[in-house]
């Protein structure tokens, strides 16, 4: 029968479990209650980390205890404790040293402990570290009940696991507020750049569907800021505060994109050794951002299609359902109604997806907005590079308005970060102030006949077999290179969407890759 003084200590040890309080607090008011209890001078709790015992909380030794560290090797006592999985008493008269010897508070003749008792603590089957009861009296431990003993010591465990999993959580909290806060400031620091018709009228747009809750669908050329786009709805919004969670639908493999956005359970499938949240329930009350969507297999879309429609997710592997309130906003480059047509993506996804539909307009349309946004780029590489002003000289300023961007705004990013590379490690000036000039920018130009220099926008049908005495067969392999490498640029280097556009067999067209000697690595690092 339980006696009125333990079942006092096991509830005020139980009620704590379901409190949210430190774990050293938690921890020394364990060991009081177990000091209490069991009517011993000294409690410890020691934490098993490789081949040493760290305390973690101790009632009843000096101060300078928690300071130490206990080598197993160099305490046989705590190493027999760390070997039984039962409680192991040590007598007075046990010849083996006391790790203890001199810590307990006590007078100084009476230092020497008497009386130790030591459990092995297991979380979760795994050895976590030990229990040690010390007593100066001898014969304190003799009427201990051993079914007492071991409520206490799964009450024990239980609070250790209740600790681990509380400063888990709190850790794992901690870093998604910083990573939380930090897309905030990402999200904050991003702006649409421009100050052209096209640009207002596009900012005009965003900012009046930003206000409700309708489904966008953005649509425009590879490199056009489409993500920048979605991020300026969801900050325009009153969902800015909750999470902007990003899913690129061409980066995930087919198995995996169900997981991707919905979730899964412990088990399964194989290799979900956890449980794991997906998109959609981590995107409740913010918007939910799907790039690429017309690269959705067309067995996904149905799934898709549903939680759109009810709301509800349901993880693969579970039969229950978890609401998610979220604002779609989806991107592509692929002309979905074609794709509609061909088959290839359902007519009713795309209806649910482009309830309020933007085309975000090609650099080339954007006029002297290709200026604007060389100085913004400009001034990030500055800052990355540690260099002092930089500015565009006119040749450069001349350069880019006529070129006309194939690969958009972040052909102009990455052309820009080049050029101040370049500029950075010549030597040819000196001085506060560097000028990146048309040199510098290496824009593909030619020379017409009246000498004046002009961009060249070559198709690939008009270069093959221009150059006299190539064969047939030499000809048509430059065709074909030209037109894989221009779509390739077009769908930035996605093997499979270039396939798609080029009707050719994934199987096939990476094997025609290989025979034109094509190095798509390399294509992709000019983009």
């Amino acid at each position: 029968m339980t006696s009125p003084s333990m079942a006092g200590s096991m509830l005020s040890i139980a009620s704590d479990l379901s409190r949210q309080i430190p774990a050293t607090a938690r921890y020394k008011r364990l060991l009081e209650s177990i000091q209490c209890h069991f009517h011993c001078d000294a409690v410890a709790l020691l934490k098993l980390r490789g081949t040493a015992l760290h305390p973690l909380a101790a009632c009843g030794l000096s101060d300078d205890t928690l300071g130490r560290t206990f080598r197993v090797d160099d305490h046989p006592r705590l190493a027999r404790i760390l070997l039984s999985r039962e409680p192991v008493r040590f007598e007075a008269d046990s010849e083996l040293p006391d790790p203890y010897d001199g810590l307990v508070n006590a007078p100084e003749a009476t230092l020497h402990v008497h009386d130790c008792m030591g459990i092995a603590l297991y979380v979760e089957e795994k050895p976590w570290g030990v229990l040690t009861l010390d007593a100066l009296e001898p014969g304190v431990f003799d009427g201990i009940d051993p079914m007492e003993l071991r409520a206490f010591i799964r009450l024990a465990e239980a609070s250790i696991k209740v600790a681990g999993l509380i400063q888990s959580l709190e850790v794992q909290v901690r870093k998604e507020h910083e990573v939380a806060r930090l897309l905030s400031e990402d999200v904050r620091r991003s702006e649409l750049i421009g100050g052209s018709p096209v640009i207002k009228s596009l900012i005009e747009e965003l900012d009046l569907v930003a206000g409700s809750d309708l489904s966008v669908l953005i649509s425009g050329e590879t490199g056009v800021g489409k993500e920048l786009v979605a991020r300026h709805i969801h900050v325009a919004s009153s969902r800015s505060e909750a999470p902007l969670v990003y899913v690129n639908c061409a980066a995930l493999p087919d198995n995996l994109i169900e997981s991707e956005l919905f979730g899964h359970t412990k088990g399964a499938f194989s290799g979900a050794t956890g449980a794991r949240t997906g998109k959609f329930e981590l995107a409740d009350g913010g918007t939910l951002f799907l790039d690429e969507i017309g690269e959705l297999p067309l067995a996904m879309q149905p799934k898709l299609l549903r939680a759109l429609q009810t709301g509800e997710v349901q993880r693969v592997g579970s039969d229950r359902f978890h609401r998610a309130d979220v604002r779609i906003v989806a991107a592509t480059n692929r002309e979905l109604k074609q794709e509609v047509v061909a088959g290839r993506f359902r007519a009713d996804l795309y209806h649910r997806l482009s309830v309020f539909p933007v085309l975000v307009p090609p650099l080339r349309e954007r006029g002297r907005d290709v200026l604007l946004l060389a100085g913004h780029f400009l001034e990030l590489n500055r800052r990355k590079f540690g260099l002092g002003s930089l500015r565009l000289g006119r040749s450069a300023c001349s350069a880019l308005l006529e070129y006309s961007w194939p690969g958009n705004v972040r052909e102009l990013e990455h052309l820009i970060s080049r050029a101040v590379l370049r500029l950075s490690a010549s030597k040819k000036q000196s001085g506060r102030v560097l000028t990146l000039d048309a040199e510098l920018l290496e824009l593909p130009r030619s020379i017409d006949l009246q000498g004046a220099s002009r961009e060249t926008v070559q198709t690939p049908w008009e270069g093959a077999g221009s150059n006299r005495g190539q064969s047939l067969k030499e000809a048509t392999d430059q065709f074909q290179s030209d037109l894989v490498t221009a779509v390739l640029h077009r769908t930035s280097c996605n093997r499979a969407a270039a396939a798609r556009e080029l009707g050719v067999d994934p199987g096939n067209f990476n094997r025609l890759l290989k025979r034109l000697g094509i190095d798509v690595a390399a294509i992709k690092s000019g983009i």
